[in-house]
């Protein structure tokens, strides 16, 4: 006959009861560290049942959380249409994108208080514990995340940057139109240079300094700041477009790739089909970056 939930906890309470204090507390430092990861927001596990917009938060010591949110898997079309205004050659031809598994990804960039409790220095040129960390390299990042992955090690999973194609579909979160927004884009609605709105935004405020993460409207999946405030570092390296579909694509390693604008760009620089590229070890106060979570 099946146990019933009742008798197997009085038995787990027996068993526990007649070991070491040692091994009772390696018990709950595993049970606490799944907790930490699955969150309170019911993702059940990594991939689990999580559907668009399930929340996990990764505990970084004391009151610093890493806050994730799942990105299903599923297609779009990459790239911008040629009526796009505003359009660069190299954000064509557009071509289907599939992504085959969900990923996790960083709801907000890494902040400046994550940033000092992994690496523990702040490199940022504007101070404060909720902006986003600046004057990161891609190499800087890389470290970040080494060390991420050792301290915070999630089995069968990864902490890196996100693809360029992972970027642009979770920016899109459903969307064809050039910002989340739809086809305006001014300063109330992202931290970009407010002097030169998109479509039709209002002209308005040039803050000329990064803002605390959570400041402006996320997307339909929960994440904020993927037009402006920062620009924000990929893991593949800029390559150009092809015609044919493609599933799970990652471009050659070379120069990475940047997207999504930042507070000293115009808006039209913060489309989500806007790309361009950096070496990787250029630092600038106008540069940071986000994380996902992978299946390996």
């Amino acid at each position: 006959m099946k146990e019933c939930p009742e008798s197997a906890m009085q038995r787990t309470i027996s068993i526990l009861a007649r070991c070491s204090t040692e091994v009772v507390k390696m018990f709950l430092r595993c049970v606490l560290l799944i907790l930490a990861m699955i969150g309170n927001a019911g993702a059940q596990t990594p991939t689990g049942s999580a559907k668009s917009g399930d929340a996990a938060t990764v505990n970084l010591g004391g009151t610093v959380m890493l806050d994730l949110v799942w990105v299903p898997a599923g297609g779009f079309l990459m790239g911008s249409p040629e009526t796009e205004v505003g359009r660069d050659k190299n954000e064509g031809p557009q071509h289907e994108v599939t992504h085959r598994k969900g990923f996790w990804m960083g709801r907000h960039l890494v902040t400046q208080n994550q940033w000092e409790s992994v690496m523990g220095a702040n490199p940022s040129h504007f101070k404060g514990a909720m902006l986003p960390v600046e004057t990161v390299s891609w190499n800087d990042c890389q470290e970040f995340l080494q060390k991420l992955n050792t301290k915070y090690a999630v089995a069968k999973f990864e902490f890196r940057l996100p693809t360029e194609a992972q970027w642009e579909y979770a920016c899109r979160a459903g969307t064809t139109t050039p910002f989340y927004f739809g086809n305006d884009l001014d300063s109330s609605m992202a931290n970009i240079d407010g002097e030169r709105p998109y479509g039709n935004g209002a002209k308005g405020e040039n803050r000329k300094t990064t803002t605390p993460v959570g400041t402006f409207k996320a997307n339909a999946w929960g994440l904020d700041d993927m037009h402006g405030n920062l620009g924000q570092w990929c893991l593949d390296g800029i390559n150009g477009y092809r015609k044919e579909a493609v599933i799970d694509p990652i471009n050659p390693p070379g120069h990475p790739v940047l997207r999504g604008g930042s507070w000293a760009e115009d808006s039209v620089k913060c489309r989500s089909a806007k790309r361009w590229r950096d070496p990787v070890a250029t630092k600038k106060d106008k540069i940071g970056f986000r994380v996902v979570l992978v299946e390996q």
